[in-house]
């Protein structure tokens, strides 16, 4: 399951850059769920035939990846959000230390902003 999330992932920031037959039969496999053999009966192509595409459009996101690390960027904003959405609740939940969740939120903001 968490090697699909990862293609997902990768493939909503990435899924543009591959051609439109790599899109279609990645989708297919990622997305639809369906099996090598549908896919290579459908598309007029061999099943080894697939199964070399998907593990190509896998390393081309990586790679895209590993230069851009748009998703790695995305997962710690959302993990720095969280963060601050927790903290303002048990600020109005409880009125203790509020200024210094306050100088948490503001660091974690600071961090966002020099990250984008």
């Amino acid at each position: 399951m968490e090697k699909i999330f990862e293609q997902a992932l990768l493939y909503d920031f990435y899924g543009e850059l591959l051609t439109e037959h790599q899109k279609n039969i990645y989708e297919a496999v990622v997305f639809d769920d369906m099996s090598l053999s549908e896919i290579a009966s459908e598309q007029g192509i061999s099943r080894q035939g697939v199964h070399d595409l998907v593990k190509r459009c896998d390393k081309i996101l990586l790679g895209y990846e590993e230069k851009l690390h748009l998703v790695e960027k995305f997962t710690d904003a959302k993990k720095k959000i969280g963060g601050i959405v927790e903290l303002l609740d048990s600020a109005s939940e409880n009125s203790e230390n509020v200024s210094e969740k306050l100088e948490s939120i503001k660091i974690l903001s600071k961090e966002l902003l020099e990250d984008w």
